[in-house]
């Protein structure tokens, strides 16, 4: 029983056995067409590839990373951002108080020129034996005094023809009614019409005004408390306040940063003597003027304008040639008063346009034509501050420019000279090569 049970098993694994190789037999040429086929598509894929030119080849498609984390930023992005963002934040921040420290900023520019101004008069004391805070606060308050004098003097001039002038204003009107009313047959309002109007209408303007205007003088004098002390701190300290910088600095780098301040020092001495050569050109010829035209106070007037108009940047000029015209009008009548505006206005021009370049490349050693558009240039961009301090400025940064960069000698060329002198430049003044 137990022979026939074992016989009966192998005859069914051999069944199965041989079911099972019979079944390979049918799917095996399946198999190897398939991969025939996908051997054929391979060549032929390979073989069209290199057919193609190399600009239609398809790209490559780039290789999928396994790693998760392989599509994450940089741990550095996050911080870059952060420092980016606060960076913007700061730039903002000091932009801003840049603007609002705009005005002490002005100031401290004033002042450092005024003290460069006056370091030869304290230098002057100084070597007659004077303590250096005590030549500072002299040389400081007898030019705050001679200032407070000269506004003075002709302050209370200014102020007594003005209100003279007001004065006249409604007798003046009168006459011009009274001659519009006989040519032109024409009604015309009277004086206190004419001022309950102006008042009505702009009387609210008038005090808002007013507001203003006493705002801005009590700017002013902070501005000037301002000014005097930081000039008297620089006149005081003098060689201690350089010695305080220079410390920060390399030997070499000190060499440099005194010869610069040396320049500019002097620079702004040659600018200050060129507007006291202006201002006494300009108060005389306004004086013999005046007297000509027969206007009172002649003399006074004339140092008046000659002063405001070089000291006083921009508005200076019509500043100074305002009192005289006042003064005309009020004592010699409108046409005495035009024709000193004229005057006042022909002066200028020619001031402008010949004398003050003239005067500027003497004390400051500078073409007329880059002096005159050193003044448009700084006023345009800086206004009445810039105007003024563009002499001394240009100047300054025309004498570093000589001292620090090479000049050669220069080539024979008639594009150089002037017919007849040989066809080559004078080599001294600017164009003179460094020995």
């Amino acid at each position: 029983m137990s022979g026939a049970d074992g016989d009966g098993t192998n005859d069914r694994v051999e069944r199965a056995v041989a079911e099972d190789l019979e079944a390979r037999r049918h799917l095996w040429p399946a198999r190897t067409r398939r991969a025939g086929r996908a051997e054929r598509d391979t060549a032929a894929t390979e073989e069209g590839t290199r057919a193609l030119p190399p600009h239609e080849l398809p790209a490559e498609e780039p290789a999928r990373h396994a790693d998760p984390t392989a599509n994450r930023p940089p741990r550095w992005l996050p911080r870059a951002l952060a420092m980016a963002a606060l960076t913007v934040f700061v730039a903002i921040g000091v932009w801003n108080a840049m603007s609002s420290l705009s005005g002490l900023l002005v100031n401290l520019l004033i002042a450092f020129f005024v003290a460069l101004a006056l370091e030869p008069m304290v230098l002057g004391l100084v070597r007659h034996g004077w303590r250096r805070g005590a030549a500072a606060a002299v040389a400081l308050l007898g030019t705050i005094v001679v200032v407070i004098v000269v506004m003075a003097l002709f302050g209370n001039l200014f102020v007594q023809q003005l209100v003279e002038l007001f004065g006249a204003i409604p007798e003046a009107y009168a006459s011009v009614t009274a001659w519009i009313e006989g040519h032109f047959d024409v009604v015309v309002p009277g004086s206190d019409e004419v001022l309950d109007e102006i008042v009505s209408q702009w009387g609210q303007d008038v005090a808002s005004g007013a507001l203003l205007v006493g705002v801005t003088l009590v700017s002013g004098v902070f501005a000037a408390l301002t000014i005097g002390l930081v000039t008297y701190y620089l006149l005081a300290a003098g060689p201690r306040f350089r010695a305080a910088i220079c410390r920060y600095l390399t030997p070499n780098r000190q060499t440099e940063v005194l010869r610069l301040w040396e320049i500019t020092q002097a620079k702004v001495s040659d600018f200050i003597s060129s507007r006291v050569v202006l201002a006494a050109f300009c108060t005389v010829a306004t004086g013999i003027f005046l007297l000509i035209a027969r206007v009172p106070y002649a003399l006074p007037l004339a140092l008046f304008t000659g002063l405001v108009s070089q000291f006083v940047p921009t508005i200076g000029t019509y500043l100074g040639g305002a009192l005289p015209a006042v003064v005309a009008l009020t004592s010699n009548g409108l046409t005495t008063a035009l024709v000193v505006v004229a005057f006042v206005i022909a002066y200028q021009q020619v001031e402008n346009l010949y004398l003050s370049p003239k005067v500027s490349a003497q004390a400051l050693e500078m073409n007329p034509a880059v002096s005159f558009v050193a003044v448009l240039a700084f006023g345009a961009v800086f206004g009445a501050l810039g105007a003024f301090l563009a002499l001394p400025v240009a100047a300054t940064i025309q004498a570093v420019g000589n001292t620090y960069l090479r000049r050669h000698e220069l080539v024979a060329s008639p594009m150089l000279a002037d017919p007849g002198h040989g066809g080559r430049a004078d080599h001294g003044g600017e164009g003179a090569p460094e020995r």
